[in-house]
């Protein structure tokens, strides 16, 4: 490690070695180089004078990549693609004059940056599948723990801990749809030449459009893809940059928000992240247990959505064909985006496979407002015994209010219900009064609705992706 200069958190504390690893210029050169290959093979099968000897030795020298040529080469002529052009014809001397024909830059920068942004899907997907294993687990197991809900941050109607956080799910679930459909409709470049008419290769075929026709297609196949956009300047449309990430951004949104409900309910001491047994808290207060993880996802889910704005900007301020003021920002905004949502998606499998709940504070806290929530029921059974509504109603509300000074300006416990005892307009006991406040009385169709969106709408996702659970966050700091 460097200690003089700077360097990204992202890729010092945050992201995996995978998600970089995509990113890398290893990952790029190499990608370059099938890109060549399948170029040659392509013109070879169309009728160009390629040998298959030539084909050979491209592929002979597809990986041992001799960066050292190309890093000299490009400080004389100073262009990248030309410079690995160069080193890759040092290597086979006999396919020299045949690599990169007919293409510009971009065939092998633009493509190469859709298979990148299509593989980095794919590793993101994988996370965020396992985000919403390791949710439907934790709604599963606390589907019937009523917990005291809130609107505006303020006491509501109860529900449960697990319904609460299908919540969270299902925002997730929403996002891998959104991701699952761009992954799907992503399509490579091809090779369109500089201004995107493929003029060059009306020169190579001699105007036979028909065999001009197939080269995209092919080179789509040889390279995984199903097809090539149909047309182009000479890059593809920036505005596929913006649907992809706009994609992070989605989930950096859902993170976000699962994360401000994990830290306010922290707060509460009802649910809590993981917290190391060697963890530190606070250089100053010993006993704190700051939540830090989901402070962290908070924190990188907003750069993230912010992110989102450059390829937007950028694909409406292109010029005609092309102009390049894309480049460097493209350079930051893609690679950093995953990087970020990579950590977020870590982040978050890490904290959900390590909820702590505590049921007692819980039910405490439930308890304490329940007397509020129970008045209604209270006030329908003495109805039936005989009970004016209208009266009860004015009366009920008259102690609440009681009760309500006792609880905020007292600092008691709300007692409401042993004011109801004690009034006479209500014909009943305590006792009574005691059994009409079971919390899941109050949780309406919160556990089985928390049962059919896990088994109607989650299961068959993970069923769908089942190759893809198991994996395990690895969290840095």
């Amino acid at each position: 490690m460097s200690y003089d200069r700077y360097q990204s958190p992202l890729s010092e504390r945050y992201a995996s070695k995978e998600m970089q690893y995509i990113f890398s210029p290893d990952m790029k050169f190499r990608t370059w180089r099938r890109l060549w290959i399948a170029l040659a093979q392509t013109e070879k099968e169309l009728g160009l004078d390629i040998t298959d000897e030539q084909i050979e030795e491209l592929i002979a020298h597809k990986d041992d990549i001799n960066y050292d040529v190309a890093k000299e080469r490009e400080r004389i002529v100073r262009h990248d693609v030309m410079s690995h052009v160069y080193a890759y014809g040092q290597q086979c001397p006999k396919a020299k004059g045949i690599i990169h024909l007919g293409a510009t830059s971009c065939y092998v920068g633009d493509n190469t940056d859709i298979i990148v942004m299509a593989e980095a899907l794919k590793l993101v997907k994988a996370k965020l599948v396992n985000v919403i294993e390791k949710l439907s687990v934790f709604a599963e197991k606390y589907k019937a723990q009523p917990t005291l809900a809130f609107t505006h941050f303020q006491p509501a109607q109860p529900t449960t801990v697990g319904k609460r956080a299908t919540l969270w799910l299902q925002e997730f679930v929403i996002d891998l749809e959104d991701l699952e459909y761009v992954l799907g409709s992503l399509k490579l470049l091809g090779s369109k030449g500089t201004t995107g008419t493929q003029a060059s290769f009306l020169e190579l075929f001699d105007g036979d459009q028909e065999t001009i026709d197939k080269i995209d297609p092919m080179i789509a196949e040889k390279m995984g893809f199903a097809e090539c956009y149909a047309v182009s300047g000479q890059t593809y449309s920036r505005k596929v940059d913006t649907r992809v990430l706009n994609i992070l951004a989605g989930i950096a949104a859902s993170a976000h928000k699962m994360s401000n409900d994990i830290r306010l309910l922290q707060h509460l001491k009802e649910v809590e992240e993981p917290f190391e047994k060697t963890q530190i808290g606070s250089s100053a207060m010993a006993y704190k247990r700051n939540p830090m993880r989901s402070e962290r996802i908070a924190s990188l889910a907003r750069y993230v959505m912010v992110d989102a704005l450059n390829p937007a900007i950028t694909s409406a301020t292109q010029w005609f064909e092309r102009t390049l003021d894309d480049s460097a920002n493209k350079r930051l905004s893609i690679p950093e985006g995953f990087l970020a949502i990579d950590g977020i998606l870590d982040l978050c499998n890490n904290v959900v496979d390590g909820l702590v709940v505590y049921p007692k504070v819980i039910e405490k806290r439930l308890r304490s407002e329940l007397p509020f929530m129970a008045s209604e029921n209270i006030m329908m059974d003495c109805v039936k015994a005989g009970g004016d509504r209208q009266e009860l109603h004015e009366k009920i509300r008259e102690l609440s209010m009681v009760a309500g000074k006792n609880v905020k300006e007292n600092g008691l416990d709300n007692n409401l219900l042993e004011l109801i005892a004690e009034d006479d307009m209500f014909p009943i006991d305590m006792e009574q009064l005691m059994e009409a406040l079971d919390p899941a009385k109050y949780t309406g169709r919160a556990e089985l609705q928390t049962e059919k969106f896990l088994k109607n709408v989650v299961k068959p996702i993970l069923e769908a992706n089942k190759e893809l659970l198991g994996l395990n966050a690895e969290i840095n700091v």
